[in-house]
């Protein structure tokens, strides 16, 4: 489904389809307002009320809908969300109620990812109007910009190398009067030299590069989104297994939620001096390929020896980071596919959260939580940090025991943010193995709601 349809739309009178929403509770109720035979229809489609359900009834010459949720009078993000999946092609209005929240939901689950695909026809949008008008921009705004994260995510990495990144990096300055910079290849060596290393192995047509751009009136506060850009991880000469990479081209889901997060600042015109930083980089394996041992430059000053090359993405954020806290930022927020520990620690639906201030963290979960898109908080212990010890540099990239990766990996990227600078990191899957209503398989945003409406509690 296309990013620029038009799903939800102002309610002015137009013909449309109703949608009644019952749950467990007031089935019963709604039922005995039927008839006979609409009462049979629907028990012949096993509705009774039960969450995301969904059942056609007809009526006249007609039909309208009833759909199962938790709560008629307290909706979520996903309420809406298994109408919309399943529901003919039209347009629909809700009965007695508003869609509030559901409208986010409405418009994810129509979402497809169709590229590469030749043989699936079109569906219709299924439309949903609304009275509650002043919230249908903004809505959009935040459908298109989880849509956009799934679409980059999903694209394969051949078609979403470094040089892919920037294009969509300059699609979205041009688009909003932003200055976007980009240092490429071996230019990168002297002031990104972590970022050189890292993707120096790739095809030319893969080359890193250092992508940024500014926006805003330099007088409001200055925030930098920054994030993880590595379109392909073979992990290097540390080399995964075939199993391990298989879903590597979404190790760019960092980058693409700082690219989604910037054009939705934006787009809503938060007022911040807007600092987006994406280090762009393919983990490749040749003959020029980092090594296990090598000790690398950074542009903060630091050495790092390499303990595994497949603990890249922080070290391309290491110079990301310290280009973004030159600036004194007001706040830096960054996201990286960054650890399969914080998978195992918190599973594929939750976004770990680390942060250097508990009113920053606090602020983030609570934004998370009101708009169905919850953190975790994760800490960084500074004893962990020691385990990145190295005998002959200034750190490590890695560590050898099996404990807490994530948070020795923040560890290690706290090092790179500037002095007293107020820093969350998320460390995000980017994906979603199994789809749930309003919420495809495939690439996803998880994190960059509450990272949005954080902001716009902070800023807007």
């Amino acid at each position: 489904m296309s990013r620029d349809t038009d799903l939800i739309q102002p309610d002015r009178g137009q013909d449309a389809i109703a949608i009644h929403l019952v749950n467990k509770d007031s089935f019963d109720a709604f039922a005995k307002g039927l008839s006979g035979p609409q009462r049979a229809a629907l028990a012949a489609q096993k509705f009774n009320g039960g969450g995301y359900q969904v059942g056609i009834v007809p009526e006249g010459e007609g039909w309208f809908a009833v759909g199962g949720v938790a709560n008629p009078d307290e909706l979520s993000s996903w309420c809406l969300a298994r109408l919309a999946e399943e529901l003919p092609a039209g347009t629909y209005r809700l009965e007695g109620t508003q869609p509030g929240p559901g409208l986010f939901g409405w418009q994810t689950a129509q979402y497809r990812f169709t590229p590469y695909r030749k043989d699936e026809e079109a569906e219709g949008p299924r439309v949903l109007l609304t009275q509650d008008v002043a919230k249908i921009a903004l809505m959009q705004a935040e459908a298109r910009a989880a849509m956009l994260v799934a679409d980059l995510v999903n694209t394969p990495a051949e078609d979403m190398g470094p040089a892919a990144l920037e294009e969509e990096a300059g699609r979205i300055a041009k688009a909003h009067g932003a200055k976007l910079e980009v240092v490429q290849g071996d230019a990168l060596e002297t002031g990104f030299p972590m970022v050189h290393a890292v993707g120096r192995a790739a095809a030319r047509k893969h080359a890193p590069r250092l992508i940024h751009f500014e926006w805003g009136d330099p007088a409001h506060p200055r925030v930098a989104i920054v994030g993880k850009g590595v379109t392909f991880d073979s992990g290097g000469l540390d080399i995964k297994s075939s199993t391990g990479m298989l879903l590597m081209k979404k190790d760019m889901g960092g980058a693409a939620h700082a690219l989604a997060l910037s054009e939705l600042i934006m787009q809503t015109g938060l007022k911040v001096r807007l600092h987006c930083v994406v280090p762009a980089v393919e983990n490749a394996i040749s003959s020029n390929a980092f090594r296990p041992g090598d000790v690398l430059d950074s542009r903060k000053g630091l050495t790092v020896e390499i303990g595994n090359t497949d603990a890249e993405g922080r070290l391309i954020l290491g110079d990301a980071l310290t280009l973004a806290s030159e600036s004194d930022p007001d706040l830096i927020i960054d996201f990286a596919t960054l650890t399969g520990a914080a998978r195992v620690a918190v599973g594929p639906d939750l976004p770990a959260l680390f942060a250097r201030r508990d009113q920053t963290a606090d602020q983030l979960l609570e934004a998370g939580g009101a708009h169905d898109d919850a953190p975790w908080r994760l800490p960084i212990h500074e004893g962990y940090a020691e385990w990145l010890k190295s005998d002959i540099a200034d750190t490590s990239n890695a560590h050898t025991n099996a404990f807490a990766g994530a948070s020795v990996a923040a560890s290690f990227l706290d090092r790179f943010v500037g002095e007293g600078i107020d820093w969350a990191h998320f460390d995000t899957f980017a994906w979603r193995p199994f789809p749930k209503p309003g919420r495809p398989k495939g690439g996803a945003a998880l994190g960059l709601r509450a990272a949005f409406h954080m902001l716009r509690g902070r800023y807007g």
